[in-house]
């Protein structure tokens, strides 16, 4: 599997990170990427932070929030499934 990974070069913040990923991931990698750096500016613009570590770490718990919000949605979607088909396991 190690054989079939790409290196790619990623900048978040201001730092320059080599990676090797799956090919089949880079466009998701980008785009995860791009919305890192995209979220830095905006709390650059909106909040104080001494230097780019605070607005990582900012970035780091939104991205996990939001994470978790959709796992907390899935998971509920996944009780709502179960709930009906006891529920139509009862019906006639």
């Amino acid at each position: 599997m190690a054989d079939t990974l790409i290196p790619v070069s990623i900048v978040i913040g201001d730092r320059s990170y080599r990676i090797k990923i799956n090919p089949a991931d880079e466009e998701v990698v980008r785009k995860t990427v791009k919305t890192i750096n995209d979220k830095i500016v905006d709390f650059k613009t909106h909040f104080a932070g001494k230097d780019m570590q605070d607005y990582v770490a900012m970035v780091l718990v939104w991205f996990a929030t939001e994470k978790n919000e959709h796992l907390s949605s899935v998971m509920e979607e996944e009780k709502w499934k179960e709930g009906l088909a006891q529920i139509e396991k009862l019906l006639p």
